[in-house]
């Protein structure tokens, strides 16, 4: 609509005169149906020139994080159009390390203006074990919504490139691709192969270690089995509990498809939260 010829003439403005520009839209303004707006939303839009060394140097920060997959809140002044460069979660207010967290960004009013937060956080990545059909169709809905994923099992006739295209396959045991993988706080693990000995290795790495989301496929009857064996292994309920078995939100699913679509759903559930209070978290 309207909107984008109006941001680019501000830019140019903001260009012109080295200042930041605010810009609000809603449903009084004319732009409002051009813009798909009459249904009672409103859009504002910061823009701010980035010129000389320090911009340089903040657009070098944040090309860094991206490649070291490490999260960071922006604070953007909104009068001003200075920023506070935030890439240490654990030194961070409640308010801000929850949304650091989720990747969610929003406006503050602080004493000193409106505060723009802007949390920039890599892309969920899932560690697929076991090369099955379900794993299949959840590459394919990750993929869509821009996650990444790997798959990893050590059946080279179940895990072939013929099947899963041009996503990465390993063809090892979990502990072994899961060391060489590495991970972070927005990995996801999700136990697909459906044989316990292999579910189970990589259940044990992400027990012991700190990734967002753990998932296996089965029953409830077998995941009493595998708590079993877990506990033997010297885990303790608590740590066990981080597993999400059965996988997925329950929806009914029941095709391979289905079930992909509610695993892909707990996991973004997992990364953003719920928006509404009553909502079950994962």
């Amino acid at each position: 609509g309207c909107i984008e010829a109006d941001v680019i003439v501000a830019a140019l403005d903001a260009i012109e005169r080295r200042q930041p520009i605010r810009l609000k839209f809603g449903v009084s303004d004319e732009t409002a149906w051009s813009a798909g707006l009459p249904c009672g939303g409103n859009i504002e839009i910061f823009v701010e020139p980035l010129a000389g060394p320090q911009d340089l140097t903040f657009v070098k920060k944040l090309i860094e994080a991206r490649s070291a997959r490490e999260a960071v809140l922006v604070e953007t002044n909104l009068d001003s159009g200075l920023k506070t460069f935030h890439h240490n979660q654990t030194q961070l207010p409640a308010d801000l390390s929850s949304l650091l967290a989720s990747g969610r960004s929003r406006i503050l009013q602080l004493t000193n203006g409106d505060v723009f937060v802007h949390a920039i956080c890599p892309s969920p990545r899932l560690l697929i074990i076991g090369a099955t059909h379900i794993a299949q169709a959840t590459v394919a809905i990750a993929e869509r919504i821009g996650y990444s994923s790997t798959i990893i099992d050590p059946r080279e006739s179940f895990a072939s490139s013929f099947r899963f295209g041009n996503t990465q396959v390993k063809h090892a045991w979990p502990q072994d691709a899961l060391d060489e993988l590495g991970f972070d706080a927005f990995t996801a693990i999700v136990a697909l192969a459906h044989v316990s000995h292999i579910d189970d290795e990589a259940l044990q790495f992400g027990l012991c270690n700190d990734v967002r989301y753990i998932g296996a496929l089965g029953s409830t009857r077998n995941h009493a089995k595998r708590r079993a064996r877990l506990i033997e292994a010297g885990f303790s309920n608590t740590q066990i509990d981080r597993i999400h078995c059965p996988i997925g939100l329950d929806i009914g699913a029941a095709t391979p498809e289905e079930i992909a679509l509610s695993i892909v759903s707990e996991i973004v559930l997992a990364f953003r939260g719920p928006r509404r209070k009553n909502t079950k978290t994962a």
